[in-house]
């Protein structure tokens, strides 16, 4: 007992100093509002749809960097939220679907909440920031929490979900299957205050949070996550009466690129399992239209929480010194190439939002068109937070960025998605969009591939891929696919 009590004295004598160390370096750090939406594109008004109502997240961009081309590594949530939050790519992670947590497949990953924690900070997240049922209790200081509120408030589409649980219920189903098949209609337009909804009682527990934090002597991380606009399309009516459903138009491209592959389009079955929509085929106009709709609303929905957090910050006293990060997960598709939801390879679902403040930042309201991908948030917040960056990290600090935004920067930015035995490995470079489709275990089996060309085709509706006029320029893009993401690092690295 005396050797083990003299062991546990060297022992603290040693740590102490060690966590002391880190506490102390800690102390004049910035704190750091992550913010992460759910399924949101950048459909923002300050990336130039003007049809939507977004004042505040434009506002946001205005005091810092807006990225126009920032990638996500897997266009599905678990994937790239797991991607982001561990600098790891999902090759690395092994984690390709909504089921697999990534402490059974890299367990000694130390995630970007965690190593602010383990430098210091109090960490806490709240909403949805890893994927709903995949918390990782490690990454925070203490326990994650969301408020607890229903989908649907409406009577009618309360109604819908008792029968829909009942019958599922009498089938013996369970977990994703019971889930599936117990949700009302994929919107809901209710006369009810914003925090009637789970991301309006969010925003007022992130600003209780955010009011305890500041009080402390730590600098703090705070991660808020919104759901919307996630499906199901559910925000108080004042969102929806914010748009006119006559002037909001439809996808001019419902139909699949000419000469692409069918593995590489879906049959958008995320969206066909609320009620009212068909089991397949295209949706009627109405319907899309009024998807449309609620997709709006809930981006100007979340965009007013997101306001409540910055008026909060800024009536904290510490707004500048405070680094500010919003991203969307993902891309989604609102009926171009007749799909909806996500899932895909196409600029549609890889690309997605990215705006950054810095409490040092040189330029502010500034917009970059460097090709970004969002395994770069981990180190780039760490850079700028004075933390030093991991090693094992496979993205690279954008920081210079921030302060010269027209600097040259990354050749490509790399997505895949599975589809079945397939792997497609995508690549954007500046003009285009190379993407081979793998089978997974032997990657020389080649199923397919697509090629489109941005500067004539920003929508991706032609495959040149086989286009004798292409030959040479998809040569070039297969060189570069072959040295893959370690290849195109940063031009300003090289």
């Amino acid at each position: 007992m005396r050797h083990l009590a003299l062991i546990v004295t060297l022992a603290c004598a040693v740590i102490t100093p060690f966590v002391a160390a880190r506490v102390a370096r800690a102390a004049d750090k910035p704190n750091v509002l992550f913010i992460a939406v759910d399924d949101l594109r950048p459909e923002l008004n300050c990336y130039g749809a003007t049809q939507i109502h977004s004042p505040n997240i434009d506002r946001l961009a205005a005091r810092g960097t807006l990225f126009l081309r920032a990638y996500c590594q897997q266009a599905v949530c678990s994937p790239s939220r797991t991607s982001l939050l561990t600098g790891l790519r999902p090759d690395t992670t092994k984690v390709y679907d909504l089921v697999t947590h990534f402490r059974k497949t890299i367990p000694d990953a130390v995630t970007l909440p965690q190593h602010f924690k383990d430098e210091g900070y109090d960490v806490v997240g709240m909403g949805k920031i890893f994927h709903s049922g995949l918390n990782d209790p490690k990454s925070w200081s203490e326990p994650w929490t969301g408020p607890k509120r229903p989908q649907w408030v409406l009577p009618e589409n309360q109604k819908i979900v008792d029968e829909r649980v009942a019958e599922a219920k009498s089938k013996g189903l369970k977990g994703k299957t019971y889930s599936r098949a117990s949700r009302a209609a994929p919107y809901e337009m209710a006369d009810v205050p914003d925090d009637a909804y789970h991301d309006g009682a969010l925003a007022e527990d992130a600003i209780a949070a955010m009011k305890r934090l500041t009080g402390q002597d730590k600098p703090w991380f705070l991660a808020v996550g919104f759901l919307r606009p996630h499906l199901p399309f559910n925000s108080p009516k004042k969102y929806w009466d914010l748009y006119d459903p006559a002037k909001i138009t439809l996808a001019d491209n419902p139909f699949a690129p000419k000469g692409a592959p069918d593995f590489a389009l879906h049959n958008s079955g995320e969206i066909r399992v609320y009620a009212g929509v068909p089991n397949k085929g295209a949706l009627d106009d109405d319907l899309a239209r009024t998807l449309r709709h609620g997709y709006y609303a809930s981006v100007s929905y979340t965009d007013a929480n997101v306001g409540k957090l910055l008026d909060a910050l800024d009536k904290s006293g510490v707004a500048d010194n405070t680094i500010i990060v919003l991203w969307g997960d993902h891309g989604w598709q609102l009926g171009e190439h007749g799909l909806w939801c996500k899932h895909t390879n196409f600029e549609t679902s890889a690309w997605a939002p990215l705006i950054m403040v810095t409490p040092k930042q040189a330029k502010r309201g500034t917009k970059t068109n460097a090709l970004v991908e969002f395994v770069d948030i981990y180190p780039t917040l760490c850079e700028v937070a004075g933390l030093p960056i991991p090693t094992e990290l496979q993205g690279t600090s954008f920081k210079p960025l921030l302060d010269a935004p027209d600097t040259k920067w990354k050749p490509a930015a790399f997505s895949q998605y599975p589809r079945g035995k397939l792997m497609g490995y995508s690549m954007r470079t500046d003009r285009y969009r190379y993407t081979v489709w793998v089978d997974q275990k032997d990657h020389k089996q080649v199923a397919g591939v697509e090629l489109y060309d941005h500067l004539k085709d920003a929508e991706e509706n032609v495959n040149v891929a086989d286009d004798p006029e292409y030959k040479t320029t998809r040569d070039e893009l297969q060189k570069q696919w072959d040295a893959g993401w370690e290849g195109a690092k940063p031009i300003a690295n090289q």
